[in-house]
């Protein structure tokens, strides 16, 4: 009978991979920051801040529905490593037979003990299951200020790799309406804010080629139709920051929509906006929807998603939330994307409980 019941799990398996998975949100898999990998080779891989382990696991999955762990696919206190705190964010690219994975990390060198050193690290593997070595003992390249969230463009109309990041908000205070209204209100004296910058990578992956691009911020005036979205962690009184964080860049029918991240990512308020350019290196214009994708009161603080194809060819978000029964811990989303007859970039969600075929 165990024999009989394994053969038919494996038929259903088949099924699914072949026709495609019918999920329902959030998945069984507790991190943030996720992105998911389908390798050349099949099945799909999912990364990103862990919730249990310094350092890096991913999980494995078949049909997008039954996930098994593979714990520590980069240890930071490997040979090669930094041997220091806070990894996060990692996506994994496949290049050449190659797996390169791009995260961030605190810096190892901090001669003025600052609380937040973090850089871009580059790992390499020869399979997606790691384990994945720095392919330098240096970060990517130094802007002189902290930064997380690397995220990888390859521009297939110009054969450019581009990398986009965030610079973090510590020690950057910015100067807005916003700020000013609430040093007034005797509130916050100050509002520190993250920005996202583009810069363009070598071919090899090795370096990046001129100096960062700013390419998008919280707004700067009131009547600004972003600001209310994007201002809500610090109108709320509940921290003096405003991110722009967790970039994510597709393109779509010529032009590049970059998908990021709002508000603090510990509290309810954390979503989602899009901005779109003509060029990967901007200018970009923010969509008039946003934000494309928030928390509904089932589900809360949606954010830091990806966007991929899947081998049927069913676009997708990839993205973490917090429900009721999760907690503070979170746990990963995927859910429907398509464009809309003018272009604009739609995400089919938050689902919760209900099946999503894909």
């Amino acid at each position: 009978m165990r024999s009989f019941r394994k053969i038919v799990n494996l038929m259903a398996l088949a099924a699914l991979s072949s026709c495609g998975s019918q999920i329902r949100n959030p998945l069984s898999v507790e991190m943030g920051d996720p992105f998911l990998l389908c390798p050349s080779t099949g099945g799909y891989y999912l990364y990103g801040t862990s919730e249990k382990y310094d350092g890096f696991v991913t999980y494995r999955s078949r049909d997008l529905v039954i996930w098994e762990e593979i714990p520590q696919v980069f240890d930071p206190l490997q040979e090669g490593a930094w041997g220091t705190s806070c990894h996060w964010a990692p996506e994994v690219y496949e290049r050449d037979g190659k797996f390169y994975m791009f995260y961030s990390a605190n810096w190892k060198e901090n001669p003025d003990g600052e609380e937040e050193v973090f850089r871009i690290g580059v790992a390499q593997s020869d399979s997606p299951e790691g384990p994945f070595v720095n392919v330098s003992d240096s970060p990517l390249f130094d802007p002189l200020y902290p930064v997380i969230d690397a995220n990888v463009f390859f521009d297939d109309k110009s054969g450019r790799a581009y990398l986009y990041f965030s610079r973090c908000c510590y020690k950057h205070p910015v100067e807005t309406a916003l700020s000013a209204k609430m040093r007034l209100e005797g509130v916050y004296q100050e509002i520190e804010e993250s920005w996202i910058y583009g810069i363009e990578l070598k071919a090899d992956l090795s370096g990046t080629i001129g100096s960062p691009v700013m390419l998008l911020r919280p707004p700067v005036e009131m009547d600004d139709p972003q600001t209310e979205w994007e201002s809500r962690s610090v109108l709320s009184h509940e921290v003096n920051r405003r991110w722009s964080e967790g970039s994510f860049l597709i393109e779509h029918d010529g032009r590049y929509h970059m998908i990021y991240s709002g508000n603090f990512f510990g509290g309810s308020h954390y979503a989602m906006g899009c901005a779109v350019s003509d060029s990967p290196l901007g200018p970009f214009v923010k969509c008039a929807g946003n934000p494309v994708l928030e928390g509904d009161g089932s589900v809360t603080a949606t954010g830091h998603g990806m966007c991929t194809r899947l081998p049927n060819g069913k676009m997708v978000c990839v993205y973490h939330g917090r429900t009721a029964e999760t907690g503070d811990a979170r746990v990963v989303f995927i859910d429907r994307v398509h464009f809309s007859a003018s272009g604009n970039l739609v995400i089919d969600g938050p689902t919760i409980g209900t099946p999503v075929r894909l």
